[in-house]
């Protein structure tokens, strides 16, 4: 079975990114650790590390692609034994998806704001015969 290779999400608040360029072309094998492409953000370009291992079957985004979603297929592995050439380029829909949209619940009320609150009383003022008078300590 085919293995989807995802656009990453290389920080919290990245939504997409440009596919720079490719480093491994199709019919490559690839190890697990292998880079196997580059991807621009605003603010850095980052390289793409393979997590399996097999060979890459189709690239789905061409290089140079701006705009990119994150979570996007961006190309498909076949894995060891597979036949790369019988590799389908468009990815096997989910589970999810395929399932009939469930009812969604209605949203649950918003929480009440806090009311203010009453300052608490101050701590009592301990007093020591050994202490001379006027002072105080808690």
């Amino acid at each position: 079975m085919a293995v989807d290779i995802l656009m990453p999400a290389l920080s919290p608040t990245m939504e997409e990114g440009t596919l720079a360029k490719w480093l491994k072309a199709e019919g490559d094998k690839i190890e697990a650790g292998d880079v196997i492409a580059e991807i621009e953000t605003d603010k850095a370009t980052m390289e793409v590390e393979a997590v399996d291992e097999g060979v890459l079957a189709r690239i789905l985004i061409p290089a140079g692609t701006e705009g990119v979603k994150v979570n996007t297929v961006i190309a498909r592995m076949a894995e060891d034994g597979e036949d790369a050439a019988s590799v389908d380029a468009a990815p096997e829909p989910a589970a999810a998806e395929s399932a009939a949209p469930a009812v969604s619940e209605p949203a649950a009320p918003a929480p009440e704001p806090a009311t203010e609150m009453a300052a608490a009383p101050a701590a009592p003022v301990l007093t020591n015969p050994d202490v001379p008078t006027g002072t105080t300590y808690t």
